[in-house]
């Protein structure tokens, strides 16, 4: 006799067996793990049964360990189902871990996206410290991101800069709505692939355009395979199938870098390459029998990847946020603008070397970074049992940097939810390096912050410059946060841009 079961019945069972499962994974783990009665982890909300404190959180993570560190402390555990994780919230545990413990700490925690990796190994952001991961930071900041290639680089990203105003002068000629978000998006995406391999979203080209759907979607399905994590044993068998998705869009990304990597090779080694890019430089290290590292088409493209993702939203986001809290605080837009024109006049645009001479701007940049930090939290595994804040922490526990909440904690800043860039002239922050962490710290802190911020500066102070804003649908911009890794914004960043200088300083054609 035939047995039908119909869908609900279907589910039911299926959660059954797979609660079962956890439940049994649980039970073990705990019975398995030896006692130590000396051993005194770190505080901890009270849990329910398999899924641990998920009750407790929300979409928006670093707001609810903030709300959770208030209670618990700047240093507790967090478990979500088969995921533990400690969390730390303020500028003295911050220390503790990236500076005093900064050797311990020196390794990135591992996620279920490494199983779908094509890049197994590669990644530089991933990497294990070692001489692979030592080797690459060091061309990092010798050669890829010195001070000396990204000056090479300074007509690129002013080309940018001006496009991105020809495209906000059409909107306001329409008097249209401008999507700031979607256009800085768009700009970053092309200064970091021009930089990268010489190549931008245009007419001609499409390979920047495809690159950023394809870093995107890889974002995108990365955070949910993550996600799996919470399934313990069961993350193996990618039930949802975000595994494949993955490693489908990484083989697309594959192909496309190959194929620009050929034609590098064939115009380096023909001679037709005027300036090196970081492709370049990465294929001449590859190609030295003499290198530290033997570097592989794989390490290649794995590091570009790292590069395209930690490049391009993250200071897209980063530029946003700082715009739009310079537009709901008119008194701080109208003082920087006053001291743009005073410095840089109004017969040409703001350019990356005016930055030193402009000291509101910089502290605009640096309090719309403490606010909303291009990565909000940072993760650090350690290496050995160690002591955090007079608690034990057992070997390769991950940990999470709130830099969010470092950012916000009154007992290290006045009035913390606010804007207010004036702070940063009365107060040596710059000295307090650990109450400030919008790129981490410590030997794995972001490499591309200098490039981060040349382009901050310029764009944040040539649209004050430029132009006034008037938001559409309202006064003030709504500034909910989203579930993005990167903080993005809830709502997209739509205004009406209003041109305040003569049209012909915002020209391609009339560059120095």
């Amino acid at each position: 006799m035939a047995v039908t079961i119909d869908t609900h019945s279907y589910f039911f069972l299926l959660s059954t067996g797979l609660l079962s499962i956890l439940l049994v994974h649980s039970f073990l783990k705990k019975r398995l793990k030896p006692s130590n009665k000396d051993f005194k982890p770190p505080p901890s909300p009270p849990a329910l049964p398999i899924i641990g404190h998920l009750h407790l959180l929300s979409i928006i993570l670093p707001k609810c360990f903030q709300a959770l560190a208030s209670r618990y402390g700047p240093l507790m555990k967090i478990t979500i189902g088969a995921s533990t994780s400690l969390v730390v919230s303020n500028a003295k545990v911050a220390r503790e871990v990236l500076k005093i413990q900064d050797l311990n700490y020196s390794n990135r925690p591992r996620f279920p996206t490494g199983d779908y990796q094509i890049y197994k190994r590669s990644s530089f952001f991933e990497a294990e410290y070692g001489a692979y991961w030592r080797f690459l930071k060091k061309i990092c900041m010798t050669e890829l991101l010195s001070p000396q290639q990204l000056n090479r680089f300074a007509d690129i990203r002013k080309e940018e800069f001006v496009k991105l105003l020809e495209v906000v002068l059409r909107s306001a000629k329409k008097n249209e709505a401008f999507d700031v978000g979607a256009e800085l998006m768009s700009m970053t995406n092309n200064v970091v692939c021009r930089m990268t391999m010489s190549t931008r979203c245009s007419e001609g080209s499409d390979e920047s355009k495809k690159i950023r759907e394809f870093t995107d979607g890889i974002v995108k399905v990365a955070a949910k395979l993550s996600l799996g994590e919470v399934w313990g044993p069961l993350k193996k068998f990618d039930l949802f199938g975000f595994g494949k998705k993955l490693k489908a869009a990484l083989t697309e990304y594959d192909e496309l870098v190959e194929r620009i990597m050929v034609e590098h090779e064939r115009n380096r080694h023909g001679g037709e390459r005027k300036r090196k890019d970081m492709m370049d430089i990465l294929l001449e290290i590859s190609e030295d029998d003499k290198a530290e590292v033997k570097l592989t088409r794989n390490h290649i493209k794995a590091f570009l990847l790292d590069l395209f993702i930690a490049g391009t939203d993250t200071t897209a986001v980063a530029l946003q946020w700082t715009l739009a809290e310079i537009i709901n605080h008119p008194r701080v837009f109208n003082k920087l603008r006053e001291e743009i024109k005073g410095v840089v006049g109004s017969n040409r645009l703001i350019e990356e070397s005016d930055a030193p001479n402009l000291p509101y701007l910089q502290a605009v940049v640096k309090e719309g970074l403490r606010l909303h930090p291009p990565s909000p939290m940072i993760l650090r595994q350690n290496n050995e049992d160690c002591k955090i804040n007079g608690y034990d922490v057992a070997a390769n526990s991950r940990t999470i940097i709130n830099a969010y909440a470092v950012m916000r904690d009154p007992d290290s800043w006045e009035d913390p939810s606010e804007f207010v860039p004036e702070r940063y002239s009365t107060s040596a922050r710059e000295s307090h390096e650990f109450h400030y962490l919008p790129f981490g710290s410590g030997r794995r802190a972001c490499p591309g912050s200098t490039l981060a911020l040349a382009m901050m500066h310029v764009v944040i102070g040539s649209l004050v410059q430029c132009f006034d804003w008037k938001v559409k649908g309202g006064e003030k911009i709504n500034m909910e946060i989203g579930a993005a890794v990167s903080g993005a914004m809830l709502h997209p960043l739509e205004c009406y841009p209003t041109a305040q200088v003569n049209a012909s300083i915002i020209s391609s054609r009339e560059m120095s």
